[in-house]
């Protein structure tokens, strides 16, 4: 197959000139317009590739806390709800209606309470100067301690029916998107029924069930990327549960993911590279790398500063660099920027054809 107009795109190539560019370019390394890497042998992760699906860490069914007959329900499934926005409204006629009888219950307790303290005041003078006796003094005390303890006991009542009435209006706990609606408007609902479900895109996780045969490397690492179509997230934290499903004789693994989306949505299928060890890899720089249809290569920069385009096959991307898997030699060269090599091989081959 031949390489070169897919190189020099737009140029009409002689066998003649194909022949001059196989003929080495010869120049000293402090002449040349780039920069060149020495290819070496590095040390790199040895991964287990294994299946996962994608879960929101935060995805909750609100219910009702007071029962009562819907009035409003203002999101849809798949509508985005932002925290604290009100979700659901309950008709609260009997709740501010209780709320009106706690509070004319506490202005009765308190209006007794009042008396109370008046007579424990008068009683407490008389016994002082000794015209009253001990057991008035008692049964003064006593009476006021119990209006007191009304009080406090209709104090808490009121507290409670404010509370049913702020129970009619449910909110978002956080912001996320609304997956089931469980009520409609005029249904009569009672404590404890779901109404409504959603989860948050902002945070989010992915589980594995992990082969009992890596289980122990994986432990060893905790280490593990989520491979997306943006490329490779790292998990910022590996949880490995410490018991195996007896079904499957798997352990579940939870992966949590950085802040962003990533592309990534509850419920989706991803692929996860978990860390078991390591291995040796040839590498190059990946801007290195000439990408031409199906074919890739490099520059390589001999001993004596011969140039020339070698095709090569590689594999997979190790952060900036690519691992090389044929056509390339530890300790070889290879031009760091490929355009300005390709320039310079063009030119050069003009000036040997000019001649």
């Amino acid at each position: 197959m031949n390489t070169f107009p897919q190189i020099f795109p737009g140029r009409n190539l002689s066998v003649a000139m194909v022949g001059l560019l196989l003929v080495t370019m010869t120049a000293r390394a402090d002449d040349l317009p780039f920069t060149t890497t020495t290819v070496q042998v590095d040390t790199t992760p040895l991964e287990r590739l294994l299946d996962g699906t994608v879960e929101a860490v935060n995805q909750a069914t609100m219910s009702a806390q007071t029962a009562g007959r819907v009035a409003e329900v203002f999101y849809d499934v798949d509508d985005y709800v932002e925290p604290g926005a009100p979700i659901v409204r309950f008709s609260d006629v009997e709740q501010q209606s209780a709320l009106q009888q706690a509070n004319a219950a506490l202005a009765e307790a308190v209006a007794i309470s009042t008396q109370a303290d008046d007579a424990f005041t008068r009683v407490s003078g008389l016994f002082e100067s000794g015209s009253a006796s001990k057991r008035e003094y008692d049964q003064a005390l006593a009476a006021r301690e119990a209006a007191n303890a009304r009080v406090a006991a209709a104090r808490s009542s009121v507290e409670n029916a404010k509370q049913q009435v702020e129970y009619t209006l449910v909110r978002a706990p956080y912001a996320g998107i609304v997956t089931e609606r469980h009520v409609e408007v005029g249904e009569a609902v009672g404590v404890g029924q779901p109404l409504i479900s959603g989860l948050s895109l902002e945070t989010l996780r992915v589980v594995v069930d992990l082969p009992q045969q890596v289980a122990a490397q994986v432990r060893e690492h905790r280490s593990a990327f989520i491979l997306t179509e943006e490329g490779r997230v790292e998990a910022t934290h590996v949880t490995i549960f410490p018991y195996a499903h007896s079904a499957s004789n798997t352990f579940r693994v939870r992966l949590e993911l950085p802040e962003g989306q990533f592309g990534l949505y509850p419920g989706m299928f991803i692929k996860v590279a978990f860390v078991i060890g390591e291995s040796q890899r040839l590498l190059v720089p990946t801007e290195a790398l000439i990408r031409r249809s199906e074919v890739t290569g490099v520059y390589v920069l001999d001993d004596a500063d011969r140039l020339r385009m070698r095709q090569v096959r590689v594999g997979r991307m190790f952060g900036e660099r690519t691992e090389v898997l044929a056509g390339l030699r530890a300790g070889e060269r290879v031009a760091d920027d490929p355009v300005q090599a390709g320039i310079y091989l063009k030119t050069m081959s003009v000036q040997i054809d000019e001649k």
